[in-house]
């Protein structure tokens, strides 16, 4: 990854974003008990994250981009932070891997990118939770299928069914926030009157205008 100081410092407003809407949301939505709350979480986060990479196309800078988000994340008030300082980091892991799988950034590689980094929303505690709080994958699941059962009014024995639901819902949620960071992307481009930072070709002048 060779990014220039330009590049550099727009994935570090792009990161701060990211690392401030954790900071003032994470505690709030669990508070509220909303549902599917650190999905939500994560979509808002890789929103913010992909619409950094239109600014940025360039490999790396999405990982870049999360990892000031996880190191803004210890400033966090109220918990342990190192769960959801991993959950950032492999988020932003996930959309990075996806994004450079595709020969050049596009609309498709931001849908792709962003199903597949909320859908770990869903795997990250069966992975966490025996590494890092000595709890086993087996009563992650169970929490999981608890959760989704409650959410989506389906007996708890319907683990297929509950599994399935879950992660259609993270997926179809990652796709929309890819779409729209995609547009959301390039209409703010068009609008600062910037070019991509692929090249960071200066914009032309106007013919007759004195250098």
């Amino acid at each position: 990854m060779k990014l220039t100081t330009r590049a550099l410092v727009t994935c570090t407003v792009f990161g701060t974003l990211w690392g401030l809407s954790e900071m003032s949301l994470g505690s709030v939505l669990k508070s509220l008990n909303v549902p599917l709350s650190g999905a939500v979480l994560s979509a808002i986060g890789l929103l913010i994250a992909l619409v950094g990479r239109v600014f940025v196309p360039k490999r790396g800078s999405t990982l870049y981009i999360g990892v000031v988000a996880m190191l803004l994340k210890l400033f966090s008030l109220g918990g342990v932070v190192l769960g959801p300082m991993v959950a950032i980091f492999a988020e932003a892991l996930v959309a990075e891997a996806i994004l450079s799988a595709f020969p050049a950034p596009g609309r498709l590689a931001s849908i792709a990118a962003g199903g597949g980094g909320v859908l770990w929303v869903l795997i990250h505690p069966l992975i966490t939770n025996p590494l890092l709080f000595g709890r086993t994958a087996f009563v992650a699941w169970l929490d999981l299928l608890d959760r989704g059962s409650r959410l989506l009014g389906l007996p708890a024995n319907a683990a297929l069914l509950i599994g399935s639901a879950l992660s259609i819902l993270h997926l179809v949620l990652g796709a929309l926030v890819g779409w729209l960071a995609w547009d959301l992307g390039r209409q703010l481009q068009e609008r600062m009157g910037k070019t991509s930072l692929q090249t960071e070709i200066p914009l032309p002048t106007q013919k007759g205008t004195s250098a």
